[in-house]
């Protein structure tokens, strides 16, 4: 069964967007936050475990290997967006909570 996106971001989901920095300054999904993937370490220091997390980047192929690293770090509920400009169509924006 494939996640709600929609639902999820309505929740108060984070959506972590893992492009470089260039890349999201150029363009970016309302209320999203920019961690980029070779610095996913360092956001896993203020992350929090129990929100929901979309990760979404260009296309979705370093969105995955996001997902994969948080999962392997404890967090639960993640979510592969896929390419940002797909998310950007969802209803609702990202919430922003963090430690």
């Amino acid at each position: 069964m494939e996640a709600d996106l929609e639902e999820i971001i309505a929740g108060g989901a984070i959506i972590l967007d893992v492009r470089t920095k260039e890349e999201y300054a150029k363009e970016h999904m309302k209320g999203s936050l920019n961690v980029p993937l070779d610095e996913i370490h360092d956001g896993m220091s203020w992350l929090l475990k129990d929100v929901p997390i979309i990760t979404c980047c260009a296309s979705g192929n370093r969105s995955q290997t996001a997902k994969e690293i948080l999962e392997a770090n404890g967090y639960e509920k993640v979510y592969n967006g896929g390419a940002w400009n797909y998310l950007k169509n969802t209803k609702g924006v990202g919430a922003c909570p963090v430690k």
